[in-house]
């Protein structure tokens, strides 16, 4: 079952997708709830890369109402960002301090080491040991997985030295597996103004839609559909297939749509400002923050490189010509230091 709920008003709009949804099914009074959105940069969410506080002041209203009184907010920003600077940045330390609601740093989270046939991750106990997670992801784009919603949501519930691991295992089979592992009591995806092209934000597309339901794999496949990719496109979609993880959204499948007069007139469009840059990219074990800054860099350059552009973990140590993007590419004869660089310092490399 999926429920979309149409409308700018966002507190009211993500209340009535809740009342509608079949979330009661699962949630108790007495559960210890963590609600876990995606702040994974120190930006405001109008820019298209986080989670609306609005959002997440809409959860909390509708769980006080349901009679849920132990709630918290956790995340983990990405490696080379601070969560605290993004919870001050986004809203949240008001949002905690109006309603009295603890936000935690899962950077700062001991982990247990847990394995699904055979592939071992390292997941946070403050996620891990919740009675019922929330996942509150932005419907966005992303520059190497195409898709960011339910599943990938969740790599903000790992160590920091996880999520550069997974970035050295192709980031798909590794994000399937987390999902094997991790899974959420809900999720309700903020579907008001992502940015199709960048996680980071920048280019943010208004939709004004609210959208939950249980199965992280299902939403997912709605979402890609939305986006106009078929769902084998999406790489961790494709493992959680061969996986036995989740149900894919079909035809068969509950869909209620709620507000259709608001719902925006044209479709969301396929980005293809990040495909057009990849001929000129050499990756090899990249991390999300590190290869946003280039594809965005890339993106305001507006012409195409005269090198050769090499980024990941997959070159540290190695040297040639052409341009290293970071830290783990700096023996290449030009390069642009940081852990992750600023995208302003590649515009101007390139330049």
């Amino acid at each position: 079952m999926i429920v979309v709920t149409y409308g700018s008003d966002i507190i009211k709009t993500t209340i009535e997708t809740l009342e509608a949804s079949d979330i009661g099914t699962y949630l108790k009074p007495t559960d210890r709830v963590a609600i876990k959105p995606n702040l994974v940069v120190a930006r405001p969410a109008n820019g298209g890369a986080t989670t609306h506080p609005e959002v997440v002041e809409g959860i909390i209203l509708f769980l006080q109402a349901f009679g849920v009184r132990d709630i918290q907010i956790i995340e983990g920003s990405w490696v080379g960002d601070c969560t605290k600077r993004a919870y001050k940045a986004c809203g949240y330390e008001a949002l905690s301090k109006k309603y009295n609601i603890p936000l935690f740093d899962l950077k700062d989270d001991s982990y247990e080491i847990l394995s699904h046939e055979g592939y071992e991750v390292a997941i946070c106990d403050s996620a891990r040991n919740t009675d019922f997670l929330i996942n509150v992801p932005v419907l966005k784009g992303h520059c190497q997985t195409r898709l960011t919603c339910c599943m990938k949501n969740l790599k903000g519930c790992i160590p920091d030295r996880e999520k550069s691991r997974f970035h050295t295992q192709g980031l798909h089979e590794p994000i399937a597996v987390l999902n094997a592992l991790l899974k959420p009591g809900y999720n309700v995806v903020d579907g008001i103004c992502g940015d199709l092209n960048f996680e980071e934000g920048g280019t943010p597309i208004e939709s004004n839609r609210i959208i939950a339901g249980r199965d992280s794999v299902q939403i997912d496949t709605y979402c890609a559909q939305l986006m106009g990719y078929e769902p084998d496109e999406i790489g961790y979609l494709a493992y959680a297939k061969d996986m036995g993880i989740g149900e894919r959204y079909t035809a068969e499948t509950t869909l209620i749509e709620r507000n259709v007069e608001n719902k925006p007139a044209t479709r969301m469009k396929r980005p293809r400002a990040v495909d057009k840059y990849k001929p000129y990219i050499e990756e090899d074990g990249a991390c999300s923050a590190c290869y946003s800054a280039l594809i965005y860099a890339l993106y305001r350059f507006k012409k195409a490189p005269v090198e050769r552009i090499y980024i990941g973990q997959g070159f540290c140590g190695k040297t040639g010509k052409g341009l290293g993007i970071g830290k783990c590419a700096r023996g290449f004869d030009r390069s642009v230091a940081g852990c992750p660089p600023k995208a302003t310092d590649i515009l101007r490399m390139l330049k």
